[in-house]
C-alpha cells in the first residue's frame, strides 16, 4: 500500500505541531519538513526575556530539538532548505536542492518582519528586527548588550513593549517610537494610556505619532518624521509582521488583504490538499463569524495540530479564536479577549460597556491591589462581546474566566452565577468578574446612565458653563483632602445626600462620582428616586478619572471644594 506523503513547509511553531500530530494519526505516513533556517521550534515570545537574562541561556528558547522530530516522530527534516515554489496542480514542491511530490501539504511559513522605509538603513549596522532567533543572535553577537547604553525600539505592540521592559531590566535607557496615537493599538485608548503611564514611570521615553524616516550612521542618530534627531546606540524594529504567503497567493489561494490565507475549521485553504496554520493563516473570528488574523502562538499550535491530523486522514477541527492576549508591563499586566470598542464600531456591532474598579483581593487582606475590568456586551441580549483588564494582581485569572465566558456566549447576567474560587489571598468573596456582571445588570434597568470617564470629560468640556450641569462628589472630605477632586465638583458625602438633596438642581444633568463606582451607583439611585432628570455615574469613579484623565485639583489649591 502506498504511503501518504505529507510535506510541511515551515518549522517554527505550527509546522512541528502538524508533524507530531500527523505522525500520531498515521504511523505509516511519510512526513517531510522543510525549514529555511537552521532552527526549528523555538520560543519567539521568550526572546525579550532572554535579552534581559530572565531566560538564562539561548538553549532555553529551543522548544524541540531537530533530533527529536527525526527520531521520535520519524520526520525527514530538511534544514536550511527553503521552498522556492509550489505547483498545486502537479502536487510538487520545489527547492534549490530538489523536486518533491506530495499528497498533502501543510503551509506553515509564518510571517516576515516588516522593514519600514528608512533612508540609509542599509548603511547602518547597529540595528536588528525583534522577531527571530537569528535576530537575537545578531544582537548578542554584536556585543551591544554589554556596550550600549541607549536602545530605541520602533513599534509599541506586544513584542516592542516586552522588549522595552526587559532592556530596562538589563540596565539600558530606552526610547519607544510609535507612529500610531497610542501604544498597544488593539486595546481601547483608556487601557493603552494606563500602559503608557507605567512605561514612563519606569523611565521609558515613549514618543507617539512619529516615525523614523532616516538614519545618520556617522553620528548614530535617528531622524524622526517631526524633524527631531535622536541619538541611539542600537535600533530594534518590531512594528509588525506580514503573512509569508505570496507563494500560494500567486496560485490563487483566497486570502485577507494582508495576505493571510483563509482556512476553514479543518485548516484547509481554498487550494485542494493544501492546509495552512500559524501566522500565515486567517482563522474564524468566533464573535463575528468572519475571518480574522491572530498571529499568536496559541493559535499556531492548535491550528498546526488540526492541520497535521487532517493531512494524515484524521478529522480534527479548530473552530477559531477571538483575540485573547496578555502582557506583563513591569509590576502590572494588561489583557484582553474578544472585541474592543474600535473593532466593534468597525464591524457595525451595537454594544454597551461597563467598567469597574475592584480589589483583586478583599480589603481586609494585606496589600490589596485594584483591578480594572471593562466588559462589552450586546445591549439587547446581554451576550458578552469582549473584555479588557489592567492591574497588578489577578489579571491572568480573570481574563481566562472572561475568555471562557465569551466562548460559551454567556451574558453579563451569567457572570454573577459563576461559582468562582474564593480565599482571601486570591480573591474577594465577590470576585471582580462577578462585580462586573452585577454593575452591568444594575446599569441596564436602573434609569441612570453609566459613562466612562473619557465620555464624561468630553461632555463636561463641551458644556456651555459649569452652571449647566452638576458634578457631584459623594466621597468623604478626608478622601478629597488626600486624593484631590475634579474641578467644579460639589461635595455631598453619600450618607448626607438625602438630607441635602435641596442643594442640587434636579433639572440639570448630574454627573456623580465616588472613589471607584459603588457609592456613585447608590447616589444615582437616590437622585432618581428624588426625580432627578438625568443622572450619569462615572464608571470607575475618581480612581479612573485620576488614572486615565489625570486632571485633578488639590484642596490646598483652592479655598474649598466648589
Amino acid at each position: 500500500m502506498k504511503k501518504t506523503r505529507i510535506i510541511i513547509v515551515g518549522g517554527l511553531s505550527a509546522g512541528p505541531s502538524a508533524a507530531a500530530k500527523a505522525r500520531r494519526t498515521d504511523e505509516n505516513a511519510e512526513i517531510i519538513m522543510f525549514e529555511k533556517t537552521s532552527h526549528v521550534s523555538y520560543a519567539t515570545c521568550g526572546i525579550p526575556y532572554a535579552l534581559s537574562g530572565k531566560i538564562k541561556t539561548r538553549d532555553k528558547l529551543i522548544v524541540v530539538q531537530p533530533e527529536l522530530l527525526e527520531k521520535r516522530f520519524g520526520v525527514e527534516l530538511h534544514l536550511d532548505e527553503p521552498v522556492t515554489d509550489i505547483d498545486p496542480e502537479a502536487h510538487i514542491v520545489y527547492t534549490d536542492k530538489g523536486v518533491y511530490e506530495y499528497d498533502k501539504l501543510v503551509f506553515a511559513t509564518g510571517g516576515q518582519a516588516v522593514l519600514p522605509p528608512i533612508k540609509n538603513i542599509e548603511s547602518f549596522e547597529n540595528w536588528a528586527h525583534a522577531k527571530t532567533l537569528e535576530d537575537f543572535d545578531r544582537v548578542m553577537k554584536s556585543g551591544v548588550m554589554d556596550s550600549a547604553e541607549h536602545f530605541t525600539i520602533l513599534g509599541a505592540g506586544l513584542i516592542g513593549l516586552e522588549t522595552a521592559e526587559n532592556l530596562v531590566h538589563a540596565g539600558k535607557k530606552v526610547t519607544v517610537i510609535e507612529l500610531g496615537v497610542q501604544v498597544l493599538a488593539n486595546w481601547d485608548v483608556k487601557f493603552a494610556h494606563l500602559a503608557k503611564n507605567v512605561l514612563e514611570d519606569h523611565g521609558i521615553d515613549v514618543r507617539l505619532g512619529v516615525s523614523v524616516v532616516e538614519v545618520d550612521h556617522t553620528t548614530n542618530e535617528l531622524i524622526l518624521s517631526n524633524g527631531k534627531r535622536l541619538y541611539t546606540d542600537y535600533l530594534l524594529i518590531g512594528i509588525s509582521i506580514k503573512p509569508n504567503t505570496q507563494m500560494l497567493v500567486r496560485k490563487g489561494a483566497r486570502h485577507l488583504p494582508n495576505g493571510a490565507l483563509l482556512v476553514n475549521k479543518h485548516m484547509e485553504t481554498s487550494i485542494p490538499d493544501i492546509y495552512a496554520a500559524g501566522d500565515c493563516a486567517a482563522i474564524t473570528n468566533m464573535i463575528t463569524g468572519e475571518h480574522s488574523w491572530y498571529p499568536m502562538g496559541t493559535h499556531s499550535n492548535k491550528g498546526g495540530r488540526a492541520a497535521g491530523a487532517n493531512a494524515a486522514g484524521g478529522n480534527v477541527t479548530f473552530e477559531g479564536g477571538y483575540g485573547t492576549a496578555i502582557m506583563k508591563i513591569f509590576d502590572y499586566a494588561i489583557a484582553r479577549s474578544g472585541m474592543g470598542p474600535k473593532s466593534l464600531e468597525r464591524a457595525g456591532i451595537q454594544f454597551k460597556s461597563t467598567l469597574i474598579i475592584a480589589g483583586s483581593t478583599p480589603g481586609f487582606f494585606p496589600d490589596q491591589k485594584d483591578l480594572l475590568i471593562e466588559i462589552h456586551y450586546d445591549p439587547g441580549t446581554g451576550v458578552l462581546l469582549g473584555a479588557e483588564l489592567f492591574g497588578e494582581h489577578g489579571v491572568d485569572k480573570r481574563v481566562d474566566v472572561l475568555a471562557t465566558a465569551l466562548y460559551a456566549r454567556l451574558t453579563f447576567d451569567d457572570l454573577p452565577r459563576l461559582d468562582l474560587a474564593y480565599a482571601p489571598p486570591f480573591s474577594a468573596a465577590k470576585d471582580p468578574v462577578v462585580v462586573a456582571g452585577f454593575v452591568a445588570g444594575n446599569s441596564m434597568g436602573a434609569g441612570y446612565h453609566e459613562v466612562s470617564v473619557v465620555e464624561a470629560a468630553r461632555a463636561l468640556s463641551q458644556s456651555v458653563s459649569p452652571a449647566s450641569y452638576t458634578l457631584l462628589d459623594v466621597r468623604n472630605p478626608t478622601e478629597i483632602h488626600k486624593e484631590g477632586f475634579i474641578q467644579h465638583a460639589l461635595n455631598i458625602p453619600l450618607d448626607e445626600l438625602r438630607g441635602r438633596i435641596n442643594e442640587i438642581d434636579l433639572d440639570r444633568p448630574t454627573y456623580v462620582y465616588c472613589a471607584k463606582g459603588l457609592r456613585g451607583y447608590m447616589a444615582s439611585l437616590i437622585l432618581l428616586h428624588h426625580n432627578c432628570k438625568k443622572v450619569y455615574n462615572l464608571a470607575g469613579g475618581f480612581t479612573a478619572w485620576k488614572t486615565i484623565i489625570g486632571e485633578v485639583k488639590q484642596v490646598e489649591e483652592v479655598s474649598h471644594v466648589s
